[in-house]
């Protein structure tokens, strides 16, 4: 079953701490980080994720695009974040598909709830992603062994020993 997260973006970059402070100094990096941070853990999980932003603070009114993979969406003149979420909850509930809301604006969890969606809490998802990212690492670590190159733990003993015996005769 195709698995959609619906982030409330305003809400988590408020939300966490490392973007709160970015979002303090410039707002539009923390969005493009925010977005990053979200593309990696969308090629992890294989959820489809949908990024929603009060247009409000944004120039261009309405506008969607896709962004490494990811759907960004910033809401219509006199939409807010929030009526588009539930919007977006409301389409995608006639798919057969199991819908993710990530906020921590407590009544829009609630109300996406009721309209079937699941609720996670902007600090379930940074563990999340979190995490996420610790399982990246120790698989990447894993492939490469103890030795560190994944090259290397692709050749044979026999072929690595004639490797480091030239290596060693050229120092």
């Amino acid at each position: 079953m195709q698995e959609y997260l619906i982030v409330d973006g305003y809400n988590i970059i408020g939300a966490w701490p490392a973007l709160t402070k970015l979002k303090e100094v410039n707002l539009e990096e923390a969005r493009d980080r925010l977005i990053d941070i979200l593309a990696n853990y969308q090629g992890y999980s294989g959820m489809r994720i949908l990024i929603v932003f009060d247009a409000h603070q944004v120039p261009g009114l309405g506008r969607e695009y896709n962004r490494s993979k990811l759907k960004v969406i910033y809401t219509r003149e006199k939409e807010t974040a929030d009526e588009c979420i539930e919007r977006l909850v409301a389409e995608l509930s006639q798919k057969r598909v199991r819908i993710h809301v990530a906020t921590s604006d407590f009544v829009e969890q609630h109300v996406t709830f009721g309209k079937g969606a699941l609720r996670i809490s902007a600090r379930e998802l940074l563990i999340m992603v979190q995490q996420s990212g610790k399982e990246i690492s120790a698989k990447i670590e894993g492939e490469r062994g103890p030795r560190g190159s994944t090259f290397d733990n692709a050749l044979s003993k026999e072929i690595r020993n004639i490797f480091e015996k030239w290596r060693r005769s050229r120092e």
